[in-house]
């Protein structure tokens, strides 16, 4: 077995200001916010090269998911 990251989560402080800055900005393609009908489930996922995916949510969400 090879060791791999296939996915890397960032928290940030404004899911909506950070989704515009990576898929405007970057221009990084992306879905948009998805889940935003769970309480805390609101993230954004991004394909990057490799097969490597970026996903961010919002510092609050992130912290309650993890405890």
């Amino acid at each position: 077995m090879r060791p791999r990251i296939s996915l890397l989560t960032l928290g940030v402080a404004d899911l909506e200001r950070s989704v515009v800055f990576y898929r405007d900005g970057l221009g990084l393609p992306t879905d948009g916010i998805v889940g935003r009908e769970f309480e805390h489930g609101a993230v954004a996922f991004f394909e990057l090269a490799g097969g490597l995916k970026l996903a961010l949510w919002a510092q609050d969400d992130l912290a309650h998911d993890t405890g």
